[in-house]
């Protein structure tokens, strides 16, 4: 049985922040919640995020990261963490992108999910830290968390464990997932390798069926704000 620890469970409604002269939405500035939170199909309840277009809805309900990531970022940014630092509902310890597979299905309270997809890094993280390349460094350490989308509602509480119940035959993890998204565009036998997976994303497959077909995927304005 692979189970992982809830380091903290953060929730945070969308306020408004400046970047490069412009005011922007963001959900990105989670706190920790004390008590238990139901959790539906779509997110937690009391949380929200600023940019419908590229996050929340139903494959992207939960956004996970691990804990041992923070030791890293602490030292690359020089700084002190707090839990939720990368906007995160979970903050867990003991899975990692290179144990977790797409499609992998876990029990967190009440509830069960499924991993859908890597998460993937925007400029709102350069404009929490002040650091312009952040986005492209989650992108490069493979350090991206994922995300859940859910198939049971329930309560969670901050002192449930994460257990898996269910391993994709499959086994394509995130970390691989990252791989040939971000680092390894060209390989097309693990483009075809992450479209078997039917769990994966629509938003990914999307992205993939695009690449496979001769399509070019623009990150830049995820990446910057800049259109």
């Amino acid at each position: 049985m692979v189970r992982a620890e809830i380091v903290s469970l953060n929730i945070g409604q969308p306020k408004p922040a400046a970047f490069n002269g412009k005011e922007v939405s963001t959900g990105l500035f989670k706190t920790p919640a004390d008590e238990p939170l139901f959790l539906s199909r779509t997110n937690f309840e009391g949380d929200g995020q600023g940019d419908l277009v590229h996050h929340g809805g139903p494959d992207k309900a939960v956004c996970v990261y691990p804990h041992e990531h923070y030791p890293y970022w602490e030292r690359e940014l020089q700084r002190s963490l707090e839990y939720g630092a990368f906007g995160e509902n979970l903050t867990i310890r003991g899975l990692a992108e290179t144990d977790v597979c797409i499609g992998d299905i876990y029990r967190l309270g009440e509830a069960s999910v499924q991993v859908s997809q890597p998460r993937q890094p925007c400029f709102k993280l350069s404009m929490r830290y002040g650091k312009p390349e952040m986005p492209l460094l989650v992108q490069e350490t493979g350090f991206t968390g994922f995300y859940f989308r859910v198939l049971e509602e329930g309560l969670v509480s901050p002192a449930d464990g994460l257990t898996r119940t269910w391993r994709h035959p499959l086994g394509v993890t995130v970390d691989y997932a990252n791989r040939i998204m971000h680092r390894d565009k060209g390989n097309f036998e693990g483009i075809r390798k992450l479209l078997a997976v039917g769990e994966l994303s629509a938003n990914w497959r999307r992205t993939f069926e695009k690449r496979l077909g001769g399509g070019e995927t623009d990150t830049r304005e995820r990446l910057t704000g800049q259109g």
